[in-house]
């Protein structure tokens, strides 16, 4: 009897050899997997398998044959020099030495089906010089001290550790997120693509988890760890769950170790929603589709409409990712003051409930000014937000207000067109203080099909006809009728926030609201640990004379922290 490890690996092996007979014995080929990448080899090696050829899945001295794709002569045998064996490339004991290929003769064999003449073109080519001079890369390490355009040359290094930063986040663990996120933001400001590993001597913030990232990516040509991320259960479960306006990560997680893994199984579980969560779901597939710029600019003629109709003289910026030059965002923000001091008290309630009686508001919350400069001074708060009066809402946007603007542009269809008609009423609103109205958000639930043209997602799963919810423990069944309207809705939700400013604070409110992210809490990390000052988006404060320090321009404010001015163009870490 042969032992039962021993017959696992007999069997295995046999079953390899067996399927096709070695037809070239005196070939044998071994592909190299740096820069080919795992997959791509594999099938390469199936493929030559099946056409009689002889490859080993380890490197070894009955090798006659290595095949690279994108490497030089000297990378290759540098590689074979770190092998076991590597030396029987120079010819060891009187045998041929290795002869290194490029993949142009492995395909060209595979097309002949047999190995063909090794020609020059098939040789490894070396590089000009035994000694390349590497240009070495360097940058601050404070993110608020360099230009980040929108232009990224190493858009598959920063994806990749773009996708571990979120998946830390989602885990709640943003020590971790934030550590990817500089590390991605010192990519991206980099001049010209990182080639090699070389290249990143000295960088900041690019610790032994992101630097094993990178040279996964440059040898292999892709991040086996992010590739994992993104395909995991739980981290596609929790993007879908937070991608619900009114969800956060713990909530996210909450739901998921209960076994909800998508928004069907959120609404068949009978769990009662507070209203910015059944807004959230109500308009699900809107919210997560791109915002555009015109979509942009044509609510912010119907913001400066509802501001000006009340409060003439006021003025309103579009800040974000869109004053940062971005062409399409998540949401639409604005910053709203007025030339006088204290002109923008009491402006929200009114500016809101004109939007209502025009029927511009889906949803809304709105929140009063609860920041008060000589009781609270201007660190930031336990929830890292600022204390302005702000109203969070979902905008209702007519397909015709964006025809007409910025004529000549070309326009998407997708974000209006596009749209999964669901409406889901969660919950019992009167559960939720200070939502604000919600009689928008009561009424049965409707459905279309989704344009085939559109990426399909988890409202696309749920079937009118088993539609039922769960509003304070009662079950109620949803018309069907009514769920299977017909055509495209001529309007879209969007995300928008409204935010009121002093004017003293304004300069200040701007460069917060401004972002990125990223850049903010770095000008915030510069402020405290080298100039002993405290930064917010509603003050400056000088630690050390115990005083503020007044700023009527985010100019002034760089000037404040002993910067160089970076316009907003350039904050994009």
């Amino acid at each position: 009897m042969v032992p039962l490890k021993r017959r696992k690996v007999v069997s295995s092996g046999a079953g390899a050899d067996s399927s096709v007979k070695t037809r070239f014995p005196h070939v044998v080929l071994f592909l190299l997997e740096r820069k080919m990448g795992a997959s791509r080899r594999a099938f390469l090696s199936q493929l030559g398998r099946s056409k009689g050829f002889q490859l080993e899945e380890v490197f070894s001295k009955s090798v006659t044959h290595v095949i690279s794709e994108n490497n030089c002569g000297g990378e290759v045998r540098a590689w074979l020099e770190s092998q076991e064996g590597g030396k029987g490339q120079k010819g060891d004991h009187g045998r041929p030495p290795v002869h290194l290929l490029d993949i142009s003769w492995y395909t060209e064999s595979m097309r002949e089906g047999r190995p063909v003449e090794i020609l020059d073109r098939h040789r490894l080519q070396e590089q000009q010089s035994n000694k390349v001079e590497v240009v070495v890369f360097s940058a601050p390490s404070y993110a608020c001290k360099r230009r980040t355009t929108l232009k990224n040359h190493n858009t598959l290094l920063t994806e990749a550790l773009s996708i571990l930063a979120e998946s830390a986040e989602l885990n709640e663990d943003e020590g971790r997120g934030v550590a990817f996120r500089r590390a991605a933001a010192v990519l991206k400001c980099l001049p010209k693509a990182v080639s090699s590993m070389e290249q990143l001597r000295g960088l900041p913030c690019l610790g032994d988890h992101s630097m094993r990232v990178i040279k996964d990516i440059l040898e292999n040509g892709a991040s086996s760890e992010a590739e994992s991320t993104k395909q995991s259960e739980r981290f596609k479960a929790l993007k879908v769950l937070t991608g619900i306006f009114g969800v956060g990560a713990k909530t996210a997680d909450r739901w998921f170790r209960e076994g909800i893994h998508s928004l069907s199984q959120l609404q068949e579980s009978g769990h009662t929603l507070n209203q910015a969560q059944q807004a959230g779901l109500q308009f699900y597939d809107d919210i997560n589709l791109p915002v555009s710029k015109t979509e942009a600019d044509a609510i912010s003629e119907i913001v400066e409409k509802a501001v000006h109709a009340v409060l003439p003289g006021a003025e309103i910026t579009l800040t974000g990712g869109f004053r940062r030059g971005k062409l399409t965002g998540h949401d639409v923000d604005f910053l709203i003051t007025h030339p006088e001091e204290g002109k923008e008290e009491g402006l929200m309630p009114k500016v809101v409930s004109w939007l209502e009686s025009q029927g511009f508001l889906l949803y809304q919350k709105t929140t009063r000014n609860s920041y008060l400069e000589s009781k609270d001074g201007p660190g930031r708060p336990a929830s890292n937000m600022d204390r302005f009066e702000r109203c969070l809402s979902i905008f209702k946007l007519t397909k015709d207000r964006c025809v007409g603007q910025k004529q000549g542009t070309k326009q998407s269809a997708t974000p209006i067109e596009s749209h999964v008609k669901t409406v889901c009423s969660l919950g019992d609103p009167t559960q939720a203080k200070g939502e604000g109205n919600s009689e928008s958000l009561t009424g049965s639930c409707q459905k279309t099909e989704p344009n085939p043209q559109s990426h399909p997602h988890p409202l696309s799963q749920i079937h009118p006809s088993n539609l039922t919810l769960n509003v304070l423990g009662q079950e109620k069944s949803l018309d069907v009728d009514q769920a299977q309207t017909s055509g495209h809705k001529p309007w879209r939700a969007v995300r928008v926030d409204l935010v009121v400013s002093p004017v003293s604070q304004f300069a200040f409110a701007l460069l917060g609201w401004t972002g990125s992210k990223l850049f903010e809490r770095e000008l915030r990390r510069w402020a405290g640990h080298e100039k002993a000052m405290s930064l917010s988006s509603h003050a400056l404060y000088d630690n050390k004379q115990s005083r503020y320090l007044r700023a009527s321009s985010e100019e002034e404010i760089f000037a404040h922290l002993g910067l160089e001015y970076i316009p907003p163009t350039e904050r994009n870490a």
